[in-house]
């Protein structure tokens, strides 16, 4: 281990667990958890501006791109990180397929940058036959849940 975890790490881990504990974030997460779309169009039309639905993927995305630049930015240890915040890397798995489009078309060349980051590092933490076995259960989770919507 690089650097040992404080306290401060340990009472910024439990803020976050807070923060997803309240009622129009635990919504979106729920909803969220059935979004898994392929490409651009499948997104804006599974959650088009001004909906609902559009407001619950950025309130989830941004969430998890905040916390990880936490990570990034050296304000939180990356080890307690990952071995507390497995729902990053489901969020990541979710829209890694849009993201690339999603920067090249809104100009946003660091869109979800430090959620990707970090994802990879969890990735690469749990190697790769442990990643294709967690990717397949999400995207298998999703199309049973109706992914797309």
């Amino acid at each position: 281990m690089t650097n040992q975890a404080t306290y401060d790490d340990a009472n910024l881990i439990l803020r976050l667990y807070e923060l997803r504990r309240e009622e129009t974030m635990r919504k979106a997460r729920a909803w969220f958890f059935g979004y898994s779309p392929t490409t651009l169009p499948d997104a804006e039309k599974a959650a088009p501006m001004g909906s609902q639905e559009n407001a619950y993927v950025r309130m989830v995305t941004s969430y998890w791109d905040m916390a990880a630049s936490f990570v990034t930015k050296g304000v939180l240890n990356e080890e307690l990180f990952l071995d507390t915040q497995g729902e990053a890397l489901v969020v990541w798995e979710k829209v890694r397929a849009i993201v690339p489009a999603m920067r090249q078309a809104y100009s946003m060349p660091h869109y979800l940058a430090n959620l990707e980051t970090v994802a990879n590092a969890a990735i690469k933490r749990m190697g790769p036959e442990a990643y294709q076995s967690f990717s397949a259960r999400i995207r298998g989770a999703a199309a049973s849940s109706g992914a797309g919507r």
